[in-house]
């Protein structure tokens, strides 16, 4: 097996290899290629190293190399992994900085922020798309460059490859959900629906048995990931609604709480997030060089990626096998939320397998109505905006952003847009001709 990592100089990849090694009785990877563009030469060679002293030192036979040649490294490849970030960290700050101007959210995955990173990753994503198309046609794309959702919608709507969406979400809340119970994650069938950072956990199967309102009732002071600071409400609002949250809804639920907290992280010695990780990677990248390291580094869980390669060699593990088990990932709708068109991609449990992924249907009870709005509000907004992507097209643009609930006016959508097109205008072509 031919393991393809895009994006192979993100600080995450020891984890990926990790996930490889742990798996070396079920998955026979023979060569893990790490591809990254020629500024990301010194980390990709950095990860490169570490790789392979993990591999040695767990005696993996599998051998690991990095390229700038995205269709060679391509070639032959049985499993394709994106984890790339267009314009690197420097874009990110500008889009979590730029939106606060205009009392907006910046974040990275929603809300203006979002909506920028989406509009430039969709073309790099195509691209790669269209050369896994030629050259590894029958190979699996695990996309795991955020924001998840639309971009997985982008590769299902206009290409060819086959490509599933992956987050380390619904697996970090399924442990939160053991945690309240004071039961083993791995026992605890849980049920997700939604789309990527907007999912809820609708049921918590334990012997049979659905503890969901047990585990509403217990206060867990812990972010579900540590990207996001968790504000004191979110269980309230779990217990209104019924389900446990993805830690991303609060940015709608607790919009001014967020919106302030943003603007003092930005103006504050800390900053944005953004330079937050710049600092979280420069340690990082610092430990991934001493030639005594063999192993992934506990530091690396202050990145916000916990259980990311548990999710991802699971997946594959079970594509691979045909294992037919339940997972939550990122796929086409399909009738499974009668509101949303079949194309639409969704984030809930599906029955993995050879041909990928397949949708279970949505069990008893209905969606609490007041989530069901803001899916179909944000899934507008997500359709929209890959359209504009793929179509260079700024009124496509403008209105994918007034259809974001964190948006709410359009003069200075306009005008933060505008702002925001010139910032990141070496990565936005198409909106360039």
């Amino acid at each position: 097996m031919k393991l393809v990592v895009i994006g192979g100089g993100s600080s995450y990849t020891p984890e990926l290899v990790e996930g490889v090694i742990t798996h070396s009785d079920s998955l026979p990877v023979t060569e893990i290629v790490l591809i990254d563009v020629p500024q990301g030469e010194e980390k990709v060679r950095i990860n490169t190293a570490l790789a392979e002293r993990m591999l040695k030192k767990a005696g993996h036979g599998a051998s690991v190399r990095y390229t700038f040649d995205r269709r060679e490294g391509l070639s032959g490849a049985s499993f394709v992994i994106t984890q790339l970030r267009v314009g690197g960290l420097t874009a990110r700050e500008k889009d979590e900085r730029i939106p606060l101007k205009y009392d907006m959210i910046g974040q990275e995955t929603t809300g203006a922020g979002g909506f920028f990173k989406a509009l430039r990753t969709i073309p790099v994503i195509l691209d790669i798309c269209r050369d896994m198309e030629e050259v590894c046609p029958d190979a699996w794309l695990i996309n795991f460059t955020n924001p998840a959702g639309i971009v997985t919608e982008a590769a299902l709507k206009y290409t060819k490859a086959r490509c599933i969406g992956l987050c380390n979400v619904p697996i970090n809340m399924r442990h939160d959900a053991a945690e309240r119970l004071s039961l083993p994650a791995d026992q605890l069938d849980c049920r997700f629906i939604g789309l990527n950072h907007l999912s809820v956990m609708t049921q918590a199967f334990y012997n049979g048995d659905d503890k969901i309102r047990e585990a509403l009732l217990a206060d867990h002071a812990e972010s579900v990931v540590k990207n996001i600071e968790k504000n004191d409400g979110m269980d309230d609002m779990a217990r209104e609604l019924g389900c446990m949250l993805s830690p991303y809804m609060q940015y709608f639920y607790f919009e001014k709480a967020s919106l302030e907290h943003e603007k003092q992280e930005a103006l504050g010695m800390e900053g944005p997030r953004a330079v937050q990780v710049k600092k979280v990677e420069k340690s990082l990248f610092e430990c991934y060089r001493d030639e005594h390291l063999a192993e992934k580094p506990e530091a690396l869980a202050k990145r916000g990626g916990a259980r990311y390669s548990e999710a991802a060699i699971n997946l594959i593990d079970s594509i691979y096998h045909d294992r037919r088990d339940v997972q939550v990932v990122d796929t086409a709708n399909m009738g499974t939320v009668a509101q949303l068109a079949d194309d639409a991609v969704i984030e809930t449990n599906c029955v993995i397998g050879k041909d990928g992924a397949v949708p279970l249907a949505l069990t008893e009870g209905k969606l609490p109505p007041i989530f069901l709005g803001l899916m179909e509000q944000v899934k507008a907004y997500e359709s929209l905006t890959v359209q504009a992507a793929v179509e260079g097209d700024r009124n496509k643009a403008l209105l994918a952003l007034m259809h974001h609930p964190l948006v709410h006016d359009m003069p200075e959508a306009r005008a933060m847009m505008e702002e925001m097109m010139e910032a990141h205008k070496a990565y936005l072509p198409a909106f360039f001709k």
